[in-house]
């Protein structure tokens, strides 16, 4: 049985490659962390298979793994047979991970091939010096700690069980595993961006190793226009390619440009990728957001990708495209990607369906307090997620943090939200950077507020007090609000649980079992009325940019979705769709 068996990275396409997902074995510590297991360390490296099984890319706390374990797991080994085609000897072989939670180490054959800090960005390993195209052993170690701060966590719950807006865990290999043959002199990845101003594409290649002799050729094809470019092997110089008559990506209007990379070492091809690219601009003019010259009004909902049967981890490539067309059908145009960085594939399906994405990192469960480790785990992940996925033309923000307001030192606390602002505008200067959604702001270029109030008299008061005083969170000890892009990128999260709503013959409205913000409405018309007013109050202040309803899906014991968490429809879809597809008069979309 295949198991998540379409090609990872998708905009970075080779022909040959060979997925590693499916049945491995696994063993977990079980010991106290203050007792030393360097014994056990070294016996499970030198593995030739564990006792217990596992169904990978899932993480073992998941049913669809076969573990469902409920336990805390701070140190996991996995194992499994690695046989490399023999057919592809002569070349480098890179085994990639799209994403192991947290600290992993690679070995093969018990010599370390290397290690990745880091549970949500992707990382590769060569290990052609380490194979002998034969059957080889392959272990992955992999620890993580949620209660010391060091590492960002998302929402996963630090605890046996989930509480609050805390979930389930994801420990260990979460996303696929795969490895392919590539030329010694092959691309490692091309950096991609439109330059409007010139009709340009820019791209910037790296490459694995170069020599002299080495010529590089694009193809870029969209309809029946076609245009290339030959140049010589330079490794990170840009390059550009003229487009005629370019056609933009927006939503609505999902324009793809076909491209291809060859490498050519005198006229033979030793690198073959495919890729594909959108063409449109993200900009802020005074305080809106233009996206390819028109006023953009962004209608998102919160997104937090978990599924009942797997965590972090989609059970399937079409359930990571079911969730984009639900949201769709629901009348938003785009999603807060929320403490959690989402699978490649899924930036795909959003690619292609015109779907615009604020991108988030897992930020909670960080110290910002401490400047050493912590600071230093966050802002190398960070900078991986941002190389990952910047070509995606559905990017359209950087959210690198959320509601960092658990402080005690405010220098430090600066200092990491100005560091994080200015290496992501470094690797990335295409897109606006909200440097922590919702509070506390340092150096922002949009403005978020969360704010969830449910009486929609006191949310239109309280968002616009008068004339100079917009809502902000924490006014005292953030910066004053500087004419930014204004959003109110959390609110709504309106409780609705029918197993458990108000019946006047029992007097009860709440569940400790359930929960959502504030008092759930009495009835499914009031429901209807109180998110309709707040969307409309929303809508009818010229100041906001736009807004981000909380949430997509129930999560668990959160029960404030659009849809439950099986994906299935709350409501009367029509009516959630008239309310949540409204813009105000000033936005061309």
């Amino acid at each position: 049985m295949k198991i998540r068996a379409e090609y990872p990275r998708p905009q970075f396409v080779r022909n040959e490659w060979e997925s590693l997902n499916g049945e491995w074995t696994f063993h977990i510590v079980r010991r106290a962390s203050f007792q030393k297991y360097q014994e056990d360390s070294n016996e499970n490296i030198n593995s030739t298979g564990f006792k217990d099984k596992i169904i990978v890319p899932f993480a073992p706390e998941t049913a669809l793994s076969g573990v469902s374990s409920d336990e805390i797991i701070n140190c996991i080994f996995y194992h499994r047979k690695l046989n490399v085609p023999l057919e592809w000897r002569g070349r480098r072989i890179i085994l990639h991970f799209g994403a192991v939670f947290y600290h992993s180490e690679i070995y093969i054959n018990s010599k370390l091939v290397g290690f990745h800090d880091g549970g949500s960005s992707s990382f590769e390993l060569d290990i052609t010096d380490f194979i002998t195209f034969g059957e080889d052993d392959l272990v992955v170690k992999v620890e993580s700690c949620l209660v010391d701060g060091s590492i960002p966590s998302g929402k996963q719950s630090c605890f046996v069980h989930s509480y609050a807006c805390y979930y389930q865990r994801t420990t260990g290999i979460w996303q696929s595993v795969w490895m392919e043959p590539v030329s010694r002199y092959g691309l490692k990845r091309v950096k991609m961006s439109w330059a409007e101003q010139d009709g340009c594409i820019q791209f910037t290649p790296e490459y694995f190793s170069i020599n002299s002799d080495l010529r590089l050729r694009v193809n870029i094809k969209y309809g029946n226009d076609e245009t290339s470019r030959e140049v010589k092997v330079v490794d990170g110089v840009l390059f550009s390619v003229k487009i005629e008559n370019p056609v933009l990506w927006r939503p609505g209007n999902v324009a793809l440009y076909d491209i291809r990379f060859d490498v050519f070492d005198g006229d033979t091809v030793i690198d073959n990728v495919v890729s594909y690219f959108g063409l449109r601009t993200i900009e802020i003019i005074g305080n809106k957001v233009y996206l390819n010259g028109k006023v953009l009004f962004q209608r998102l909902v919160l997104d937090q990708g978990f599924y009942p049967e797997s965590n972090w981890t989609a059970p399937s490539d079409q359930a990571l495209e079911n969730d984009i067309r639900l949201s769709i059908a629901a009348g938003f145009n785009g999603a807060r990607l929320h403490q959690k960085v989402f699978e490649e594939r899924y930036l795909y399906h959003a690619d292609r369906l015109g779907y615009l994405l604020w991108e988030e990192s897992p930020s909670w469960g960080l110290d910002y307090n401490n400047p050493g480790l912590p600071a230093r785990n966050f802002l190398s992940e960070w900078r991986e997620i941002v190389t990952r996925d910047i070509n995606h033309p559905s990017v359209i923000a950087w959210t690198p943090l959320n509601e960092t307001f658990l402080f005690a030192v405010p220098l430090v606390h600066q200092r990491l939200h100005k560091e994080v602002y200015e290496l992501t505008k470094a690797l990335d200067k295409t897109r606006p950077v909200n440097d922590s959604s919702g509070y506390i702001h340092y150096i922002t270029d949009l403005w978020t507020v969360h704010l969830y109030e449910q009486n929609p008299e006191k949310f239109s008061k309280m968002i616009f007090k008068n004339n100079d005083d917009i809502f902000r969170c924490y006014p005292d000890i953030e910066p004053r609000y500087s004419g930014q892009p204004y959003f109110v990128d959390e609110f709504g999260g309106i409780k609705w649980d029918p197993m458990t709503q108000y019946i006047p013959e029992l007097s009860f409205s709440q569940n400790l079992d359930s929960w959502g913000y504030g008092e759930s409405p009495s009835d499914i018309e009031a429901y209807y009325n109180r998110l309709s007013e707040l969307v409309r109050i929303l809508i009818s202040k010229d100041f906001i940019s736009g807004y981000c309803y909380t949430q997509l899906t129930d999560v668990e014991q959160e029960k404030n979705g659009i849809y439950y968490y099986n994906r299935k429809p709350k409501f009367d879809m029509k009516r959630i769709l008239e309310i949540f597809s409204r813009i105000p008069d000033w936005a061309d979309f």
